[in-house]
């Protein structure tokens, strides 16, 4: 069996055309699904235990069944395809958008029919023009041949906010709101957009279905590391590796599988420092933890998580004070200030951090900066407090003594040699105010 299924045929065939795509039996299922009841297409989800590739990891077709009938809450069902790519170290739903937009199409058709929906959106990130022009021309192929069967697909492009591709503040910036997180209960399945009835899934998760139903459930079930790491991932490689890049492979190869076998390895004959399995916001692994599975269950084992499937490989080269001031900037600016725990405990955070690279500060602030990351967690609206918090308290647990360094020696101990030297987030280094509120 075929280990590429997301980006199935897209070597060989142009597939943002849509001749090409029906070539190889694209639109088949959205046809076939029609006549089925919608439980149908849930009940294959489920078989196939297809996760969230957003980085929840949540059952889809579970997912779909919470909403609730519209005999329950007579309001209009909204289908909304996340798209807003932000997280550092992700591209694969770029590639996606760009080669297989069909599928990501016929895949939103097909969920909109599993829970009885007549409106799609597709909310996009900003800054993909070029996805954003592919999806258009391919949207306007599908309506043009009569595919959409009374469905209206809106595509949305969003302001740039890393913010936004988090759901609840995707909704708030569909409705024209500013984009901050809601509160909840109530869930987006039962008040979601426009307060009615709402799905809401990644590009690669809505890409995956059609070609779930194209094998079965069952058979998709089978690839990758069952029971609960089902299918194949789009992995995106980046970091100090030979060969970066978007890698469709079934969940439960090793890191160092990807990496080494793959990646061609690290540059220059350096040697391996960390690896951060999902993406800028999960906790990293040390070099001596490369043989673990990239499944669910394994990652979260080592205290990690496979998130969106962004493996960045960092060598010997680069200071993790750095990496560390470097993370928590990023989501410093993108807080959206709602919360109190990540629009104070992110700025702490950047400035502890300076005082650390600095050589300014002391032994016991190594504890503060600790003790802050874990008055973050757990204590926001959303998960991006969290995604600042967890992977600088994992830095500071597994580099304790590259932090001590700074301490003792008074700086920084590569001595302006890291690979990081001088690369920071979009922030005024001396304010810690976003450029954007900087008087010109």
């Amino acid at each position: 069996m075929a280990d590429v299924i997301v980006l199935a045929n897209a070597d060989e065939r142009d597939l943002r055309q849509l001749a090409e795509y029906r070539a190889v039996g694209g639109y088949t299922q959205l046809e076939r699904v029609r006549s089925l009841e919608p439980a149908a297409i849930i009940d294959e989800l489920n078989t196939a235990n297809l996760r969230g590739r957003g980085g929840a990891f949540f059952p889809s077709g579970r997912k779909m069944q919470f909403i609730p009938p519209k005999e329950q809450i007579p309001k209009p069902h909204y289908v909304c395809v996340n798209a807003d790519e932000s997280e550092p170290g992700t591209f694969k739903d770029r590639e996606i958008m760009n080669r297989v937009p069909h599928r990501l199409i016929e895949g939103s058709l097909i969920a909109a029919h599993a829970i009885d929906s007549q409106h799609v959106f597709i909310y996009i990130r900003g800054e993909y023009l070029d996805a954003f022009e592919t999806l258009r021309t391919a949207l306007d192929d599908a309506r043009g041949a009569g595919l959409f069967n009374g469905v209206t697909v809106v595509l949305h492009r969003g302001a740039g906010a890393y913010i936004c591709g988090e759901e609840s503040g995707l909704l708030e910036s569909l409705e024209g709101k500013r984009g901050q997180a809601r509160s909840r209960p109530p869930f987006p399945a039962a008040s979601g957009l426009y307060a009615s009835p709402t799905l809401i899934n990644n590009v690669e998760t809505i890409a995956t279905i059609p070609k779930i139903l194209e094998l079965g459930g069952a058979e998709y079930a089978k690839i990758g590391a069952p029971p609960d790491s089902t299918g194949t991932r789009l992995f995106c490689l980046s970091g100090n590796v030979v060969k970066g890049g978007n890698y469709e492979l079934p969940m439960g190869i090793t890191i160092r599988e990807v990496i080494y076998d793959l990646g061609g390895g690290i540059p220059d004959g350096r040697a391996l420092k960390a690896v951060i399995p999902g993406g800028s916001s999960m906790p990293i692994l040390t070099a001596d933890q490369i043989d673990v599975p990239l499944e669910h269950d394994a990652l979260r084992a080592l205290d990690t998580f496979l998130g969106a499937a962004a493996v960045i490989v960092v060598d010997d080269r680069a200071c993790m004070v750095q990496l560390g001031l470097r993370v928590a900037q990023f989501y410093m600016h993108e807080s959206c200030g709602k919360c109190t725990p990540c629009r104070e405990g992110t700025r702490w955070m950047v400035q502890l951090l300076e005082a650390i690279e600095a050589g300014d500060a002391t032994h016991s602030q190594l504890d503060l900066l600790l003790d802050v990351c874990d008055r973050i967690l757990g204590k926001c609206l959303c998960p991006l407090g969290d995604a600042a918090a967890m992977p600088v308290a994992s830095y500071v647990v597994k580099f304790r003594d590259e932090f001590r360094a700074h301490v003792d020696q008074g700086g920084c101990p590569f001595g302006g040699e890291s690979s990081l030297e001088g690369l920071f987030a979009p922030v005024d280094q001396h304010t810690h105010h976003p450029v954007a509120e900087v008087p010109a």
